[in-house]
């Protein structure tokens, strides 16, 4: 029998507790000792590597590109977020309207990669701040997003990260995220289930209070069916 519950009713079900691991991405000391050329070639090297353990003809016109296209993305553009160069500056505003009520990004897109396959994780981020005195440019908190999720990740994780980013350049505690995504390492291997998908959520401050929480979830009144 299928039960369905509300979305509220599966995050009082997650509690505090449901972090074991380091809210910071795992990275060596070394991590930014290459330049991204370097890594690019060595990475490059790797996948033409595993390509032809694989059997595929490398001489072939549409495969011969493939090394260098994968190594690219890696370094430019789906990992691009480990580099903390690109972090994005999130300038802060005086609240002179004196708006002390609660401020909902929602519907973020999130694109990240699983840490475990390399898969893809794809879903939406619905981010939440009560300002203290500032405030911060919406589209910022949609960089700060894709910051976290232009890199090898954990969903828990990526959902810490987001809140203590916004909880640091807000000066605030008050900062809440909740995250539902899809991950290939489920729908399109193992299990192969299309239709699940995961919630997470981090609230700080008021929204650890139930009526607060209660007020942003409505807010965003997810279209998933739970």
């Amino acid at each position: 029998m299928k039960i369905d519950k509300t979305l509220e009713e599966q995050l009082e079900a997650l509690g505090d507790d449901h972090i074991s691991a380091s809210a910071s991405t795992p990275l060596r000391d070394d991590a930014f000792d290459l330049s991204d050329d370097e890594k690019i070639a060595r990475i490059k090297k790797d996948v033409a590597n595993i390509m032809e353990t694989l059997g595929l003809d490398m001489t072939d016109d549409s495969l011969r590109g493939t090394p260098n296209r994968v190594a690219k993305m890696y370094v430019k553009e789906i990992f691009g977020g480990l580099h903390p160069d690109r972090k994005p500056k999130a300038s802060t505003f005086e609240n002179k309207y004196k708006y002390g009520e609660m401020l909902v990004e929602k519907n973020i897109t999130v694109y990240s990669t699983c840490e475990h396959h390399l898969l893809p994780i794809v879903g939406r981020a619905h981010v939440a701040y009560i300002s203290n005195g500032t405030v911060v440019g919406l589209s910022k908190m949609n960089r700060i997003v894709e910051y976290f999720a232009k890199r090898p990740q954990v969903q828990e994780r990526m959902t810490m990260q987001i809140v203590q980013e916004l909880q640091r350049v807000l000066g605030t505690e008050d900062v809440a995220c909740v995250i539902d995504a899809k991950h290939l390492c489920v729908n399109s291997r193992g299990i192969s289930d299309i239709e699940s998908s995961t919630v997470t959520a981090e609230f700080g401050g008021k929204f650890k209070e139930k009526e607060t929480r209660r007020e942003f979830l409505d807010y965003i009144k997810m279209d998933t069916q739970f």
